[in-house]
């Protein structure tokens, strides 16, 4: 890798079957690192390789893979000089149980090319997304594809993008024709219209005049441009008054690129990646507009040592800073971790230090990805992604360094799962495989949690929705040649309190010889804050409690919190005050301490109005009209609560939050309610108290299942 300007980190990211893959495929030609295009809806997507995206034609997993675009760096108005731009692209899910794989993407992205479906414009999936983008601040540009379906409608979707997700969206094109029609786009940074040459693939394309139906439409959006330009840039604020036409198109790519890269302006642009249109121009974008690694600023961590914040800056002399941002299996090479290096180099064979294990790891080999197909390198350098092989402990959001050059960068967050299953092996010959299966797969996916049932002895695998659920159970049986049986879906319930009260604890144990004893006096209650989790206060004075007791009375409340009063779920969140209490010189110790706060937090939690807390998911249903009133009353019985109705592309969009508990297999008989021609999506919302008579049964199951 030469230039660190001529590299770019990017990722494709959108809603469901917004043409996303598509897109990429279509990259992965026209770079040439394919000769033939691979059809999503023929199984042969070249980024779709797993077997389970082959069949279903969606994506789960997020491939990385690396190519190379010649793009003209401009020198007058000829295009004589022609720079290679490096472009790492990471192909993100668009279905929301897989949500976390956009994350951990986003995490190691400069850049992003968000994906807006013409005829659907903002979908549920596209406000998730571009939240996740918001969140690690990544740049973005815009392509707005299937413009040659019915109902496509460019300026439509430039307009949700604006209205849904507050974003400056300028448009830098307008398109010509739409639909069957669509053929071509005026740019505006140039002011010249082209159309695409369908007999070579859309790889050739031809000048034309602007169409004379499009002159006043072209002129109205290139002021825009223009302005939006002018407004960015003081010094092009001057030209743009003395005279609008004045400011150059080298001008305006340059203002362009710098309002993108403080997320001031995103350039929306137009295209069909199924029929081969607009994509050469994204590739363009995405060299002209996006930031490189020297762009963003430096990645900030704490030294561990001094607890101080540090930068590391994007340099090969500076020292090796990397983030394991997925782990993988492959049949061939064992473990894979894909990082993105943000300082210094790694050479093949060399050890680094895992902050997080703080034990030392050799990274035997390197490799650049494409897809699931590996091309050994000999060292990485600042800037780049690549995937490591040898290592012993490393999993998703581990910071490797230089050893001797410690510093922790901040990890990625993951979301809670919000349904489990039961399962178990079909033979006792497939009970030690499970384990093994089970183990890879939670290193893998770090929103998949796996935990005995201390009561039943059963193993319960618990994910981000029905779909992710069953696409791991598939893996088990496919890839693991694991059979299992699985129980009935699970709701993940929590358990929370609704009010304070005060409570007095004495733990005391004599046995002959040194007895426990701790007695403490605290309040119990809800959090003010709204946050999850246990907010501790400790309000000893004088020394009742000696301090070296109170990390152990915090520790008893923060591990009782596992089980909750009423039918052993998690308490989402609790605030404890410790105000008084007694110790014993002999006989008390730090575990007296610790089980005070426990049996205290048991007998207490009951009384301050425990209640249990449900999931509920944002649900909206895109349906014909005819519909409108048999899904209403579908999701009014499963306890929906309805948000508001639309209507897009002639087509009702009805909003509502609906309990996860009553939508097990909603997808399935919406299809019947409708005749198959309505679609759902369903979002992790929040979590809310569950009606008292519904609570009682689940308590009663709880119980019984305890028994």
């Amino acid at each position: 890798m030469g230039d660190l300007k001529y590299l770019r980190n990017i990722g494709i990211m959108a809603h469901i079957d917004a043409g996303k893959t598509t897109t990429t495929e279509r990259v992965l030609y026209y770079t040439g690192k394919t000769h033939k295009i691979g059809e999503v809806h023929e199984g042969a997507a070249t980024m779709d390789w797993m077997v389970q995206e082959q069949e279903r034609g969606i994506t789960i997993t997020s491939a990385a893979t690396t190519t190379y675009w010649n793009y003209p760096t401009t020198q007058g108005d000829k295009n004589e000089l022609t720079q290679t731009y490096q472009i790492n692209i990471i192909d993100t899910p668009g279905h929301v149980d897989f949500t976390v794989e956009v994350e951990r993407s986003l995490r190691v992205l400069d850049g992003a090319v968000a994906l807006f479906c013409a005829v659907s414009g903002v979908e549920p999936q596209s406000e998730t997304v571009w939240r996740q983008a918001d969140k690690y601040n990544v740049p973005r540009i815009c392509f707005v594809n299937k413009m040659d379906r019915a109902g496509a409608d460019f300026f439509n979707a430039v307009s949700e993008i604006q209205d849904k997700l507050k974003a400056n969206a300028v448009p830098l094109q307008v398109p010509i024709g739409a639909e069957e029609k669509f053929k071509g786009v005026v740019d505006l940074i140039t002011n010249k219209a082209i159309i695409w040459d369908d007999a070579t693939e859309g790889k050739t394309y031809k000048e034309i005049p602007i169409p004379e139906d499009l002159v006043e439409d072209v002129k109205k959006w290139r002021s825009n441009l223009v302005e939006a330009v002018a407004s960015y840039d003081d010094n092009l604020l001057e030209k743009y008054m003395e005279d609008e036409n004045s400011i150059t198109a080298d001008e305006m790519r340059a203002a362009i690129r710098a309002a993108v890269i403080d997320m001031s302006m995103f350039p929306v642009m137009c295209g069909s990646a199924f029929k081969n249109k607009g994509v050469q121009n994204v590739l363009d974008a995405v060299c002209s507009f996006l930031p490189s690694a020297l762009d963003m600023p430096p990645v900030v961590g704490i030294n561990p040592d001094t607890e101080k914040e540090e930068t590391r800056l994007p340099q090969v002399n500076a020292p090796f800073a990397a983030l394991a941002f997925k782990i993988a299996t492959d049949p061939f090479v064992g473990r894979l971790c894909f990082m993105r290096v943000y300082s210094g180099k790694l050479d093949a064979g060399s050890y680094i230090t895992n902050m997080r294990t703080g034990s030392k790891e050799r990274i035997s080999r390197l490799m650049q990805m494409h897809a699931n197909k590996q091309n050994p390198i000999d060292k990485v350098e600042a800037g780049d992604i690549c995937a490591g092989v040898g290592f012993k402990n490393i999993r998703t959001g581990d910071t490797l360094v230089e050893e001797g050059k410690p510093i922790i960068l901040e990890s990625m967050s993951f979301p809670e799962p919000v349904i489990g299953y039961a399962i178990e092996a079909k033979t006792q010959a497939d009970v030690d495989k499970l384990g093994n299966a089970i183990a890879k797969l939670v290193e893998e996916d770090p929103t998949l949690r796996v935990e005995t049932d201390q009561e039943t002895g059963q193993t319960i695998i618990r994910g981000m929705g029905e779909l992710h659920l069953e696409i791991i159970l598939d893996r088990m049986k496919r890839e693991f040649k694991v059979e299992v049986n699985q129980g009935a879906p699970q709701v993940a319930y929590k358990e929370t309190i609704t009010k304070t009260i005060e409570h007095k604890e004495v733990y005391k144990k004599q046995s002959g010889g040194k007895g426990k004893f701790a007695d403490i006096v605290f309040e119990i209650g809800p959090r003010a804050d709204g946050k999850t989790g246990l907010l501790f206060e400790n309000a000893i004075v004088g020394g009742v409690i000696p301090k070296e007791f109170i990390p152990a009375i915090q520790k008893g409340f923060e591990q009782a919190m596992s089980n909750g009063p009423l039918a052993g779920y998690p308490m989402d969140s609790m605030r404890v005050k410790l105000f008084h209490g007694s110790y014993h010189d002999v006989d008390s110790d730090a575990l007296s301490f610790e089980l005070a706060a426990r049996i205290g937090y048991k007998e207490s939690a009951k009384q301050a109005g425990a209640k249990i807390l449900e999931p509920i998911m944002a649900v909206e249903v895109v349906t014909p009209d005819e519909f409108t009133g048999s899904v209403t009353g579908d999701l009014n019985r499963r306890r929906g609560l309805m948000k508001g109705m639309d209507t897009k592309g002639g087509a009702q969009v009805i909003k509502a939050d609906v309990p996860l508990s009553e939508l097990f297999g909603y997808v399935t008989s919406l299809r019947t309610i409708t005749s198959g021609r309505a679609s759902a999506s369903l979002t992790f919302s929040h979590y809310e108290t569950l009606p008292n008579n519904l609570a009682e049964a689940v308590i009663a199951k709880a119980k019984g299942n305890a028994k």
